[in-house]
């Protein structure tokens, strides 16, 4: 049983954002700190990656746990309304999928950091960044940074 009504549950759900969220914000700027520059939301690329590095011909999502389905401290499943829950988080998971292959075919390198690498305590932002750094200059295909041991 949800303790808000429908309206007000409705409101709330509306007040998330998908675009400059905390962890995005503050991978930007410390990326931006270490002299990278980027282009955001590039609506011209499948799934409008969060981040756009052309000259390196990398782009990288900054998932949200919960709306991605990733297995970790930070997704529980809602107790009400479990079909639709499930459903929406697995067409989620499935869009992304689909969005990195068509990333790939297209030469793109996609990297993916999720939202557990940067929130909470003791999470060094720097240290990924670094680590963000040094994959843009490689010849990685992908990067996934997260919080949890997977």
């Amino acid at each position: 049983m949800d303790i808000v009504d429908k309206h007000t549950r409705s409101r709330m759900m509306s007040g998330i954002r998908c675009k400059n969220t905390k962890p995005e914000l503050l991978i930007r700027s410390s990326l931006h700190k270490l002299g990278l520059r980027y282009r955001l939301h590039v609506s011209g690329l499948t799934g409008k990656p969060d981040l756009v590095f052309p000259q390196y011909r990398a782009v990288i999502f900054i998932h949200g746990c919960f709306w991605h389905g990733h297995s970790c401290h930070l997704f529980k499943l809602p107790t009400t309304r479990q079909d639709f829950w499930s459903n929406k988080i697995n067409q989620n998971k499935t869009r992304d999928t689909l969005n990195q292959t068509n990333l790939h075919n297209l030469g793109w390198r996609v990297g993916i950091i999720w939202e557990c690498a940067v929130r909470g305590s003791g999470k060094d932002i720097s240290s990924i960044c670094n680590r963000v750094t040094g994959w843009l200059k490689s010849d990685n295909k992908s990067l996934v940074e997260t919080g949890s041991k997977l």
